[in-house]
Formats: structure tokens, sequence, C-alpha cells
């Protein structure tokens, strides 16, 4: 296990979209090392979004090449979306062209990893981003109370 010299996690979700079943089963291998995260497996990309909605996940790892509905269009449509624009999403592919990467960030995704997978890095960017997630809520959650005290009009994107 990968120790953690820093305050642990808040509770955090994180859903895990691949139709490869090992794939997805490494995945969720690996996420059983960051203290604190409940992992939702999804299959594809249409039981990615009803599992958004369900679940309200914190990160997302979304494979990018799948039937029915892609990552791309994944991550399009939750980036796109004011209820969940700031799910943190980790887009982790065997594509490695420069333009699919330029793709990816295109659709808005945080951070990608081109399989196979290191653990390490996984675990130090799911940490990372599930940190910058909290600390977003937490500055949003602060920003509404001061709001509601005083009144005014904050931006409604940190």
């Amino acid at each position: 296990m990968i120790e953690n010299q820093e305050k642990s996690l808040p509770p955090s979700k994180v859903l895990i979209v691949d139709d490869n079943v090992q794939n997805l089963e490494l995945l969720v291998a690996y996420m059983e090392e960051v203290p604190n995260v409940t992992t939702i497996p999804a299959y594809n990309g249409m039981e990615a979004m009803q599992k958004v909605a369900e679940e309200k996940p914190d990160l997302i790892l979304l494979d990018i090449m799948m039937p029915k509905m892609s990552g791309f269009e994944v991550c399009r449509q939750i980036k796109s979306d004011p209820e969940t624009r700031d799910i943190q999403i980790i887009m982790v592919t065997a594509l490695n062209e420069v333009g699919d990467h330029e793709r990816a960030v295109d659709c808005g995704t945080d951070e990608f990893l081109t399989k196979p997978v290191n653990r390490i890095e996984l675990i130090t960017r799911v940490k990372s981003l599930l940190r910058l997630r909290h600390l977003k809520q937490e500055l949003r959650s602060t920003l509404d109370s001061l709001e509601t005290h005083k009144g005014g009009n904050l931006p409604e994107e940190l």
C-alpha cells in the first residue's frame, strides 16, 4: 500500500468506466490502495451517464474506446452540465497519438493516462484530483455561506 504523509482524503466516490472487464477489475484493485474511496463500476458510456446521475461521483476513470457512447462523448456531456462539470475526469486509454490527447483535452478531461496504466502514477493523480475536488467543494460551501450572510453575487465557477 502507498503511504500518504498528508491528511487523508474525505470519503470519495470513484466511477470506473471500461468495457473491458479485466481492465475495470485492475483499476478497481488499484483504487483499493486509496483510503476512503468507494468504487463504482460501469461497463459502457450509457451506463456511466446513469451512474453519474445516481451516484454523484467525485472522480471518473474513463476509458475512451467503448461501444454505444465513447469516453469523449461521456466527458463532453459531463463537463457541459453545470450539475456535473466539477467532477474530475481522468481518461484512461490505449490511444497515444497527440491528436487523441488533444481531443481528450477539448472534451474537458482533467487528466489522461495511457494504458497500460502505471499504478503509482494513477494513484498519485487520483489523490491529487480528489484533493482538488474536495477543496473546490469546501470553497464553494464557504462562498455560499458568505453570500447567504452578506448577500451579493459570487462567481458560479471556481
